[in-house]
C-alpha cells in the first residue's frame, strides 16, 4: 500500500460517522428540510446535520466568556459608552439602496 493511500484510510478513519442521532418530525418539516437538501444537492442527513452544526457552533460562539482585569474592564465599559462615530463612507454604504432593490 502506498503512503497516500495509507493517509487517506487513516484520515477516513479519523472522520468515522458511527454515532447515530435520530428525530421525529411532521411531515410538513419533513418536507420543507427535504426541500432545503435538494436545493443543496445534498442527501436529508448531510442537509441537517451541516445546518445543526452550524447553529450549535454559532451558538457555542455566541456563549463565549472573557475576563478582563479591573482597568481593563473600566476600558471595556467606557469604549461601549461612547462608540465611534461613523464614517462618511459608511454612512453613505448604509444609507444606499440594497442591490436586490436597485
Amino acid at each position: 500500500m502506498t503512503q497516500a493511500a495509507t493517509d487517506r484510510r487513516r484520515s477516513r478513519a479519523g472522520t468515522r460517522k458511527d454515532d447515530v442521532i435520530q428525530i421525529r418530525a411532521s411531515v410538513a418539516t419533513k418536507t420543507i428540510l427535504n426541500r432545503a437538501a435538494t436545493l443543496r444537492g445534498q442527501k436529508l442527513s448531510e442537509f441537517m446535520l451541516d445546518s445543526a452544526r452550524r447553529q450549535a457552533e454559532e451558538t457555542i460562539l455566541d456563549q463565549r466568556s472573557f475576563f478582563l482585569d479591573a482597568d481593563a474592564h473600566k476600558q471595556f465599559l467606557a469604549m461601549l459608552d461612547a462608540p465611534a462615530m461613523p464614517s462618511r463612507e459608511l454612512r453613505a454604504r448604509m444609507n444606499r439602496k440594497p442591490s436586490w432593490e436597485r
